[in-house]
Parts: structure tokens; C-alpha cells; sequence
């Protein structure tokens, strides 16, 4: 998968699920401000992102995925290309 591909295709994802607006999903955009996530939501979206693309996130990495763009970073590099 390309990797303009991906990106779409988590925005879309994070726009059904959580009902923002596209254009809200920036690369450096704050993950938790834009889509308001509380710590549960914060899991929540984690575990649609893991089913959805089949990665596994690291509890210990949650935190520093605090962008959109570190998010697609790394669920790129490790997705089966």
C-alpha cells in the first residue's frame, strides 16, 4: 500500500468513528484535541486502528503518537507492503 493511500484510508477511519471533519486531520494535528479523546477513547481508538490495518501498537508507544503524521509514520512502517 502507498502511503498517500494509507493515509486516506486512516483518515477516513478516524472520521467515521470519531465524526470530525476531514480537514481536521492534519498531519500536525494533536490526535487527542482534534478527535477528543479521554483515555478510553484514546484505547478504543487504538484497537480500531490495530483491527483495521492488523499492527500492533505498543502500550508504551501510545503516548508518543501525539500527531497524525507520527501515527501514519508508523503504522506505515509497519504494515505488510
Amino acid at each position: 500500500m502507498e502511503k498517500e493511500d494509507l493515509i486516506k484510508k486512516i483518515n477516513e477511519v478516524l472520521v467515521d468513528e470519531f465524526e470530525v471533519e476531514p480537514e481536521t486531520i492534519t498531519p500536525d494535528a494533536d490526535i487527542k484535541e482534534t478527535l477528543q479523546l479521554d483515555s478510553l477513547s484514546l484505547v478504543d481508538m487504538v484497537a480500531l486502528i490495530e483491527s483495521t490495518f492488523n499492527v500492533k501498537i505498543k502500550g508504551s508507544e501510545i503516548a508518543q503518537l501525539k500527531t497524525f503524521g507520527l501515527l501514519y509514520d508508523y503504522i506505515y512502517e509497519r504494515i505488510e507492503k
